[in-house]
């Protein structure tokens, strides 16, 4: 039996009538003239920026859980609400093209989203279809500042717990802030390599599972906060791991090919980390409540 999270309710009925035919292409047509820059940057970002291609995957998965869920039989629309969305999206949008800022002018647009859902079923509905909202919040590009404020504390610990590991092997290391000296060689650990990509597709993966294989919001929250420190241990590894082939095996294994792959793998690594917490979670969610469904 699938998850509440997915069931499917009431499917989205599309426009019959002729005045509701025209009211929905004059929302199309406003919201694309209004947020065609905006939705033409986040696009380019999501296709050329590494740290925001999740966004690629997430939106377009986003669309079809909110399909599948489908209208909640007992939510009713709130113009009142849905306007004064509206209206304070229109103004962050307007307030984001005076300060060129790309963020604002993105959050005005999933805002306006958000608008129009409530304006049409309520807001009844955006708690409804939170997983899809999730998802979407997740794929907004975040601005560089904010970035390298993450990007930092997560080199930095990386770093740490790479030399700490390397210590263990018995290899002799000083750590210098990112840059961890061994014998003849030094290692620096990039904000490329710093996890943060990892990091927020943990979050992704544990926001996903967790709406789908999970009933009690505290498990939810739970699964979502432990893709963290996974991330941030499985990345310190991967450092460990580039290290000692480094130091043990060849220089030249710490780029190139052999490090993207080796990345991948200890990726998949904290996913199935990741998953079997899941369900870990999930049979301890039966065992509580032996009558819960589960996807």
């Amino acid at each position: 039996m699938a998850s509440s999270a997915i069931a499917r309710l009431q499917p989205i009925r599309l426009p019959r009538s002729t005045v509701e035919r025209i009211a929905l292409a004059s929302t199309v047509v406003a919201f694309v003239l209004l947020f065609a820059q905006p939705f033409a940057n986040t696009a380019t970002t999501w296709w050329n920026d590494p740290e925001a291609g999740h966004g690629l995957l997430l939106v377009p998965l986003a669309l079809v859980l909110a399909w599948r869920r489908g209208i909640d039989p007992v939510a009713k629309p709130n113009p009142a609400l849905g306007l004064t969305t509206l209206g304070a999206a229109v103004g962050v949008r307007y307030v984001a093209a005076l300060a060129a800022d790309p963020f604002l002018s993105r959050s005005a647009m999933f805002l306006a989203l958000a608008a129009l859902v409530i304006f049409t079923w309520g807001m009844r509905q955006v708690l409804a279809w939170w997983l899809p909202a999730s998802l979407v919040a997740l794929s907004v590009p975040l601005p560089d500042v904010i970035l390298g404020s993450l990007a930092l504390p997560l080199q930095l610990k990386a770093s740490s717990l790479g030399a700490t590991l390397l210590s263990w092997r018995g290899l002799p290391v000083h750590l210098d802030g990112n840059v961890i000296r061994m014998p003849g060689h030094d290692l620096f650990v990039t904000e490329a390599c710093s996890g943060l990509r990892s990091l927020t597709a943990l979050l992704s993966i544990g926001v996903l599972l967790g709406g789908i294989m999970l009933r009690h919001p505290v498990a939810r929250i739970a699964i979502i906060a432990l893709a963290i420190p996974v991330a941030v241990v499985v990345n310190g590894v991967r450092v460990f791991v580039t290290g000692f082939l480094v130091a043990f095996v060849d220089p030249s294994l710490a780029d190139g090919f052999t490090h993207i792959t080796e990345g991948w793998l200890l990726f998949l690594v904290a996913f199935a980390i990741l998953a079997a917490i899941t369900y870990g979670v999930v049979w301890m969610e039966r065992r509580l409540t032996p009558g819960a469904a589960h996807a």
